[in-house]
């Protein structure tokens, strides 16, 4: 596949099939698709391959919400099916990576929770294993020294470096800890911005330059890690294309 700027790859979420049309249009290379549920998504299959095919767009795959993050009964007779048949759907679609959501932030968290949570991943990595899937968590308010069990535990889970996310329940942008410490963990980011805060509300995904994520740092970051991978702006596609620009020259500006 074709790069940009090096070795970081953008793409955008999409919402529909005209959308990645719409992110076809606007030079970006991929689209990350929501997938709630596959039985439902399974009768849009055919629009996406086509566009698929019509645009040289490449999919990535963005799993399901978990719902109540302690509800370990839940987790266990909805949650994981739900991700298991979007494994089974995404060869469908030559999707390589999925992004899913599994909160396991120890301050909110019980340590019983937590350890139910990495066996949980722990069977999830069998069951893509046979799609050849990489999975990625996404942060969502942990910091690295959080994570570290899990990344032990797990030594073939990857993440998704949410880089809006990471400036909630923070002074600072936990983003630096997470590019300094498991840099070969990150296979995918997720670019948006906010104004910090410490509240579900206050993650506005926002388009880049509107909040106060000090994005010339963290891409310096991410040179100094030496990132090769793919991008997604997780915006609307208005705002991708109103913020595209400032994201392409402050990827300029961080290459060497």
């Amino acid at each position: 596949m074709a790069k940009e700027h090096g070795t970081i790859v953008l793409g955008g979420t999409a919402r529909t099939p005209q959308e990645v049309l719409l992110l076809q249009r606007l030079g970006l290379q991929f689209a990350e698709i929501s997938i709630e549920d596959a039985e439902q998504f399974a009768g849009h299959l055919d629009r996406y391959r086509t566009v698929m095919e019509e645009t040289g767009l490449f999919f990535l795959c963005h799993g399901p919400r978990e719902g109540d993050p302690s509800d370990t009964d839940t987790l266990e007779k909805v949650y994981f099916p739900k991700l298991c048949g979007v494994l089974g759907l995404m060869p469908q679609l030559r999707m390589k990576l999925l992004t899913m959501h599994l909160w396991m932030d120890p301050r909110f968290l019980s340590p019983e929770v937590i350890q139910y949570k990495i066996d949980f991943l722990a069977r999830l990595l069998d069951v893509a294993g046979s799609s050849k899937v990489t999975i990625c968590l996404e942060n969502l308010s942990e910091t690295a020294e959080h994570l570290a069990a899990v990344f032990t535990a797990l030594p073939e889970l990857r993440m998704t470096l949410d880089l809006g996310h990471a400036q909630l329940l923070t002074h600072e942008n936990t983003s630096f800890a997470f590019l300094q410490n498991y840099p070969q963990r990150i296979r995918h980011m997720h670019l948006h911005d906010n104004r910090g805060g410490n509240s579900p509300d206050a993650d506005l995904h926002l388009p880049v330059g509107h909040g106060i994520i000090d994005f010339p740092s963290i891409f310096a970051a991410v040179r100094n890690a030496a990132y090769c991978g793919t991008i997604t702006l997780e915006l609307r596609v208005d705002e991708i294309e109103q913020c595209l620009g400032c994201v392409r020259k402050l990827l300029e500006q961080s290459c060497p």
